[in-house]
């Protein structure tokens, strides 16, 4: 874990020391507070990505202030009860949201190893293209040939799920010949021996408010990264039904602490916990043996840790990255729904283009929107065989021209079948408002909800059928839906519940015609 964590600091702008930071102290507390005993919490790529424009704007104090607001808004959700609700956030925004993150800092890092580290305004697609042209210019394949051996390195320790010590013996290798070869490479410039005492110098009460959105933000992607453990981990478990809210306690704290030592926002890693857990971890020692190992190998080689080169570690975070997306779960979402598949595409693509608050925004978007129209496909309204048994009838109030009820063979029955919303209302009423006989009853047995407008478009068929001389009367109306139907005006209080046979539905009818 040590290489990814001081590369994960030195690409958030505070440097290598705040990753370390981050995952010691931040790690311990997550853990002990927590809901996992074993999830590993530390500085992740998406975290990075999402304080980028922070440290642009604000510069590493920004990065401290926003990491402890962030905090407050985890504790604060914690408080409230709000971590059972990630349950419901689609899983295709929360997959496209992480594979953006993943190939937005993926592209950062290939842009640094070109040797174009500099301002990171515009897309990075383009930021990208800039670097690949200047280096086909003028190319430097040492620090390619650098970032690449770690790289390779790092992700056959992963594929082969392989001790981490492979990729640490890697970046130590490419240090000592960096340095015998007097390669002209960036180091990371680390050199702290030990954390220091606490301070609260980096306050900035001036930029509570202008960095809330931020904060709000990272707060969402620190809940999300942590809380695809718990779901996953206890998808039903009553007992464990509040898991989810301590951990968001646990992270909430541990992001209010670290940014007192200097470290950058910190999430559980879904990743770094599988392998804990697959290397036999089952309590809350496993973790905290993992920060304290951390913490003794990161401060006692410091000035080793000072030489490593910056593409060393990016080759590293690289690595990290691509082995963070998911690639089965993709394709499963591909191959059972294309619309979904698009969710997780521009959720993913957005980032590298304009920000996450825009890519949270058009992917929840669309998911809602295909979300509608999955549910919209399903409401269905069916015309039914003519009317011969009794049934438990609720008339409604409406207004006829003067007549007598048709005999039985001559009324039309509709049943519905599912929502009854804005999306579905002028599908399903339409056949029901062209009937042409003198009687129609309405089946809402099956319908499961009905919005304002689904009940404005239920109103007005009525009473248009009604002004052409038709009865209407309704069946099966649920207890939810009582209150709505009455306030629209299309319910008889007096005969909202009353049990009524077929004979006492004609009688009815002839009762509210007059």
């Amino acid at each position: 874990m040590a290489p990814s964590v001081l590369g994960l600091g030195v690409a958030s702008g505070l440097g290598a020391y705040s990753g370390v930071a981050s995952a010691v102290v931040g790690g311990t507390l997550a853990v002990l507070l927590g809901g996992v005993p074993t999830q590993i919490t530390a500085p992740t790529g998406v975290l990075v990505v999402v304080l980028g424009p922070v440290v642009r704007a604000y510069g590493p104090l920004g990065t401290l202030n926003v990491g402890l607001l962030a905090g407050l808004l985890l504790v604060a959700a914690s408080l409230i009860g709000a971590g059972r609700g990630m349950r419901y956030v689609p899983v295709t925004l929360i997959q496209g949201f992480f594979v953006g993150g993943a190939l937005l800092i993926t592209l950062r890092q290939i842009n640094l190893i070109l040797g174009s580290p500099g301002r990171r305004t515009g897309p990075v697609v383009l930021a990208t293209v800039k670097a690949v042209t200047a280096f086909a210019t003028h190319p430097h394949w040492y620090a390619v040939a650098v970032a690449s051996t770690t790289l390779t390195v790092r992700m056959l320790e992963s594929r082969l799920r392989l001790p981490g010590f492979l990729t640490a013996a890697a970046v130590a290798t490419a240090t000592a010949l960096t340095q015998r070869l007097h390669l002209p490479l960036h180091h990371i410039g680390y050199g702290i021996r030990g954390l220091p005492r606490p301070s609260s110098a980096f306050l900035q009460t001036a930029w509570i408010v202008p960095l809330l959105p931020s904060a709000a933000l990272l707060a969402l992607v620190v809940a999300m990264e942590s809380l695809r453990v718990v779901v996953s981990a206890q998808p039903s478990a009553a007992e464990n039904q509040h898991s989810e809210d301590k951990e968001l306690f646990g992270q909430g704290v541990a992001n209010l602490t670290v940014p007192f030592f200097a470290g950058v926002a910190a999430a559980g890693s879904a990743t770094r916990t599988a392998v804990n857990t697959r290397a036999g971890a089952t309590s809350r020692l496993s973790a905290l043996a993992s920060c304290a190992t951390l913490a003794l190998l990161s401060f006692t080689a410091a000035p080793l840790i000072a030489q490593i080169p910056r593409v060393a570690l990016s080759g590293v975070v690289i690595a990290t990255m691509l082995r963070s997306i998911n690639v089965s779960t993709l394709r499963s979402i591909a191959r059972a729904d294309r619309g979904q598949a698009v969710i997780v595409a521009v959720t993913a693509a957005s980032p590298l283009v304009f920000n996450f608050a825009i890519a949270i925004t058009a992917g929840s978007v669309l998911a809602i929107t295909l979300g509608l129209r999955s549910v919209a496909r399903t409401a269905r309204v069916k015309r039914l065989s003519p009317y011969r048994e009794s049934e438990f009838l609720d008339s409604l109030p409406v207004r006829r021209i003067p007549g007598t009820m048709p005999a039985e063979g001559r009324i039309a029955r509709y049943s519905f079948h599912g929502p009854l919303l804005f999306a579905t209302a002028d599908r399903l009423l339409r056949p029901v408002s062209q009937t042409a006989a003198p009687a129609v009853i309405l089946d809402l047995t099956g319908l499961t909800t009905i919005d304002v407008t689904g009940l404005a478009a239920l109103r007005s068929t009525v009473h248009a059928l009604a002004v052409r001389g038709t009865h209407v009367a309704l069946r099966g109306v649920r207890a939810e839906h009582i209150a709505a139907l009455r306030s629209a005006g299309l319910l008889d209080s007096t005969r909202a519940t009353a049990q009524q046979t077929e004979d006492a539905a004609h009688t009815a009818a002839h009762a509210v015609a007059k």
